[in-house]
C-alpha cells in the first residue's frame, strides 16, 4: 500500500467529522439557542394588543347619560362609565378595562395638548 494515500483517508476522515460537528452546532444555535433569545427579548416589550394598551388613552366621548355612555376609542366605538360628570365631546381617559366597559374619568391634560400620541 502507498503510504501518502492513508495519509489522504485520514485526512478526509477528519475533514468530515469537522464538518458533522460545524452542522450539529449550527442546527443547535439556530433551532434551540435563537428562538430562546428571541423569547427572551420578546418579554421585555410592551405589549401590541389587550387590555394594557388602552390604559391612560384619551378617547372621546359620543353619547352620554347617567354616567355610562359610548366613548370612541382609536376608531372603534366602546361603552364606558364612569362616576364624573360628562358632555357629548369631552375629552376622558381610560383608568381600567371592565369586559367591554370602560372605566373613564375627565382628562385634564388634554387641555394642555396631551394626546394618545
Amino acid at each position: 500500500m502507498r503510504p501518502w494515500i492513508a495519509g489522504k483517508e485520514r485526512m478526509n476522515s477528519h475533514l468530515l467529522t469537522a464538518l458533522i460537528i460545524g452542522y450539529i452546532l449550527f442546527e443547535l444555535i439556530e433551532h434551540v439557542l435563537l428562538p430562546l433569545a428571541w423569547s427572551f427579548a420578546a418579554r421585555k416589550r410592551k405589549s401590541l394588543c389587550g387590555n394594557e394598551t388602552m390604559l391612560n388613552k384619551v378617547v372621546e366621548v359620543k353619547s352620554w347619560r347617567d354616567g355610562t355612555g359610548c366613548v370612541l376609542v382609536d376608531g372603534e366605538l366602546w361603552n364606558a362609565a364612569s362616576e364624573d360628570h360628562l358632555d357629548i365631546g369631552d375629552k376622558a381617559i381610560i383608568r381600567t378595562v371592565d369586559g367591554l366597559t370602560l372605566k373613564i374619568a375627565t382628562c385634564p391634560l388634554v387641555s394642555e395638548g396631551i394626546s394618545n400620541k
